[in-house]
């Protein structure tokens, strides 16, 4: 009921009245309440009787919205999210660990990615690992059993796969930053990225077979495309580490720069990507997928001319024909040679 009027928001001891409104997303059963263009839930609240007085505290928590539905996962355990002229940032935040991924952890770059996909104002996404000693070094080992690795909820999961497919699909370009090692699911990560550039100290490498794990997926296959079958195979099954030369060298990497230069040679290939025209980069990459992703891949392919067609005034003569119940004119549309 409190809600259903205005509120008082104290900032920097000066009392304001803001107006709000209320809506209910069902997707996620929370109740949202809109500021402007801010959208908030109920973090906590708490009720104090001064003086024959009822006083309510509300504390709000800030959420994203994503595509239709809203996100309260923006106060990150195991990433951190960052977001600046056109280019997200995405970094694995568990250097102690050598930046290895948790369920937790793919599920948090999970959401980050599905936002990346939705959101008009970000152009371009780089993924990297916290510190300076590693990109990512696959799944903590700490956390695997039998299945998958095992969450805090007892369940075993193996959603790097789903992560992968996001990147993949992802009508943007994904730059991988290597920062230090980039080994067994990490190796994978850097892989199913547009683009590689590397710090003059990374490391790459599978340890799979090492360690009863292998990724015969896009580790695989893409791998195989990338390096050549003979070179795929000597990397899975010798489990070797290459430095970022040799990476470079055999087409892994795009780019070795010195450390301190590695974010801003990344920023600086986000923005020459950024004056290209998006949907001809968004064309181009689904083109490339599709002759390794098979069905799936045409069907990214096709979604998205479809998606040009529905530009065309021939699209949508069809579809106003259909509601003013006549039969549609494409005579006047012209057939291309």
């Amino acid at each position: 009921q409190i809600l259903k009027h205005s509120f008082y928001l104290f900032k920097n001891d000066i009392e304001r009245t803001i107006s709000v409104s209320i809506i209910r997303a069902e997707e996620v059963k929370i109740l949202v309440i809109v500021i402007g263009q801010s959208h908030f839930n109920i973090d906590r609240f708490a009720v104090n009787q001064r003086q024959g007085e009822t006083h309510v505290v509300i504390v709000l928590k800030k959420i994203k919205k994503i595509g239709n539905f809203f996100v309260e996962g923006f106060d990150f355990e195991e990433i951190l999210f960052e977001q600046y002229n056109g280019i997200a940032k995405i970094t694995i935040n568990r250097p102690r660990y050598r930046n290895a991924f948790t369920p937790l952890t793919t599920k948090e770059m999970s959401i980050a990615f599905s936002y990346c996909r939705e959101a008009q104002d970000i152009c371009v996404v780089i993924l990297t690992g916290a510190g300076d000693k590693a990109f990512c070094s696959g799944g903590d080992m700490h956390v695997k059993g039998r299945g998958g690795y095992v969450g805090n909820d007892g369940v075993p999961r193996l959603n790097v796969l789903d992560v992968q497919k996001q990147i993949r699909s992802l009508p943007k370009p994904v730059i991988a930053m290597v920062n230090g090692y980039a080994i067994g699911g990490g190796h994978v990560l850097h892989v199913v990225c547009d683009l590689t550039i590397a710090s003059e100290n990374a490391i790459f490498g599978q340890t799979g077979p090492k360690v009863g794990s292998f990724d015969a997926g896009f580790g695989a296959s893409y791998l195989a495309r990338i390096v050549g079958q003979k070179k795929a195979r000597e990397i899975w099954f010798l489990c070797k580490q290459y430095d970022a030369f040799e990476a470079e060298k055999m087409g892994l990497v795009n780019k070795v720069v010195p450390f301190d230069k590695l974010e801003d040679t990344c920023v600086e290939w986000a923005e020459i990507m950024m004056e290209r025209s998006p949907l001809a980069l968004r064309m181009i990459k689904a083109g490339l997928n599709a002759e390794l992703d098979g069905q799936a891949g045409i069907q990214e392919l096709a979604g998205d001319a479809t998606m040009l067609y529905y530009f065309l005034d021939e699209a949508q003569e069809g579809g106003k024909a259909f509601l003013e119940k006549r039969k549609p004119d494409f005579k006047k549309y012209p057939k291309m040679p």
